[in-house]
């Protein structure tokens, strides 16, 4: 199954405050391998950068300006994700504006199935820092090159990270378009599907050992 890892960064957090998309990064995984096929622009928000996103992402109100408007692209980002299931990592962030940027420019919001890391991660590791540096030092992920957040280089980290977390459940996370007055808010209906491995009679036999003689040496040592 083809799946798309995505990504964005903005000029602040919240869409109900006028903050714009500035980068979008997606990569494509086949059989949850990464092809080569990959897809990446970055963004003139029209509008300044905030202290914070600044701290974040590093794009200045300079370099941005030069970048190209989101209806300039629109249509390469929405061919590049067709239909396929996005695994993002804090969902509700990203799609939030991403459909208020399709909202800006008259177009439908995206209605990919979703699979959202930080829940998955949330519900694996309880209690615990789920940031997606936290994730990579938790799977001995190699996130040297993060001096920033940045779309693509997040997205192939994100990539290993949800490789290392779908072994055990997947929350799949149908995320509808609410429009009020002067947003879109996103509602989510989130499901979850346990993977149930059975083990084999030479996996019994292995673990059979294992507490046998693990239960020995405990006992007597």
């Amino acid at each position: 199954m083809k799946e798309i890892v995505l990504d964005t960064e903005t000029t602040g957090l919240s869409v109900k405050d006028g903050h714009r998309i500035v980068e979008i990064g997606c990569i494509e995984l086949d059989g949850l391998i990464p092809t080569k096929k990959k897809f990446h622009s970055y963004f003139n928000p029209e509008r300044k950068v905030s202290e914070k996103a600044l701290e974040v992402h590093g794009y200045t109100d300079e370099f941005l300006s030069q970048k190209s408007k989101f209806n300039d692209v629109v249509d390469d980002f929405l061919n590049f994700i067709q239909d396929k299931q996005l695994i993002i990592h804090n969902a509700e962030f990203d799609l939030s504006h991403l459909n208020n940027e399709l909202k800006l420019i008259g177009r439908s919001p995206i209605k990919n199935k979703v699979i959202d890391t930080l829940i998955l991660a949330r519900d694996k590791f309880p209690g615990s820092s789920v940031s997606l540096d936290a994730l990579c030092k938790k799977f001995r992920i190699d996130n040297s090159k993060r001096t920033h957040h940045t779309a693509l280089v997040d997205c192939e980290l994100l990539a290993s990270v949800y490789i290392n977390l779908i072994d055990q459940k997947e929350p799949t996370l149908n995320f509808h378009s609410r429009e009020t007055e002067n947003n879109t808010e996103i509602e989510s209906n989130i499901l979850y599907f346990k993977k149930v491995i059975l083990a084999t009679s030479e996996e019994k036999e292995k673990h059979s050992k294992y507490l046998k003689t693990s239960l020995k040496k405990n006992h007597f040592s």
